[in-house]
């Protein structure tokens, strides 16, 4: 290998030593884990999908894995907040970008899919860094190859199942719809999570709930608390298998400015990150991090959020393989 990486009894190889190497110094991959290509047999593989096309209102979310990545620098091995050592539970990896056409959304959400296809079929579980929320379709179409129709947790300020934009049969605004009316959303279990903002009209949410969702509203996680949340958020998913989709934008724009469609009053980073920490006790089959559009970011605020979303992500992930 060309860098020193860590090594761990268990066998896996996780980032790059610190004490060998600066956090600002070489490759930036995600957390300065390994890439694909330098190890046999991961179990969880972080890869980005620099995306936007699908944008409805500031584009920039293509440059989103990158600034991710660099952000990513300072995590390291030991989460003390649920006391695991993920890059020793399971090997992780990072496995660069899947590259996709900017020019037409179709081809680009086709060449998505099986991108994805191709790195969970040997069983690894994937963590996808986008680029805009048009990317949880593909997602959720090779996800539910192997699962079925999968319990949908939707962190957003939206709701993402509203009707066409522009014409446009598939977007940022839509993903969730389509994947309702395709059969691969379990429609007696999900749930979008600090929902807040304006919305169209009343006929939406009636709508959003024909589609098969619940929702926890940022409002009713500020007066009920976390821990109610978590706990209707566990309720409604039970056992089934889970896919997590996490657009930035569910965070207030003091915690994550850089984004495509930021709306006041939503949730506090710590107040995310502690819902996150609950999904080592589901059944988590795969996750995206969406809409982090670096132009709009100062001093890396939204970047490092979403970092440590996905470490948390990572971390629930590791921790079930080590069950």
């Amino acid at each position: 290998m060309s860098a020193e990486y860590e090594r761990f009894e268990s066998g896996t190889v996780g980032p790059v030593d610190a004490s060998m190497t600066p956090r600002f110094a070489g490759i930036a991959t995600f957390a300065r884990l390994p890439r694909l290509d330098e190890v046999e047999h991961p179990d969880i593989v972080i890869v980005g999908i620099p995306f936007d096309s699908g944008a409805s209102y500031r584009p920039g979310a293509r440059f989103g894995p990158a600034h991710v990545r660099e952000s990513s620098r300072l995590l390291r091995p030991h989460n003390p907040a649920t006391d695991s050592d993920p890059f020793a539970q399971a090997q992780v990896v990072d496995a660069g970008d899947i590259a996709v056409t900017p020019f037409d959304i179709a081809t680009a959400v086709a060449e998505m899919e099986r991108g994805t296809d191709a790195l969970r079929a040997d069983g690894a579980r994937l963590v996808t860094i986008g680029g805009d929320h048009t990317i949880a379709l593909p997602m959720l179409r090779s996800v539910a190859k192997q699962h079925g129709p999968v319990a949908v947790i939707h962190f957003d300020a939206h709701l993402d199942t509203w009707d066409t934009d522009f014409g446009a049969p598939i977007t940022h605004s839509d993903p969730f719809r389509v994947a309702s009316r395709e059969g691969l959303i379990d429609r007696q279990a999900s749930l979008h999570v600090g929902i807040r903002g304006p919305l169209f009209n009343r006929q939406d949410l009636r709508d959003d709930e024909r589609l098969g969702f619940a929702i926890i509203t940022s409002n009713e996680i500020a007066d009920e608390g976390v821990p109610a949340a978590i706990a209707r958020m566990r309720t409604r998913v039970g056992t089934r298998p889970v896919y997590l989709s996490v657009d930035i934008d569910v965070l207030d724009p003091a915690f994550a400015p850089g984004t495509g469609t930021p709306e006041a009053g939503g949730l506090a980073s710590r107040e995310l990150l502690r819902m996150l920490r609950e999904f080592s006790a589901l059944n988590l089959v795969g996750a995206d991090v969406v809409e982090v559009a670096p132009a709009y970011d100062h001093a890396q605020i939204t970047g490092i959020a979403a970092a440590h979303v996905v470490y948390e992500i990572v971390t629930a992930l590791a921790d079930q393989t080590a069950r």
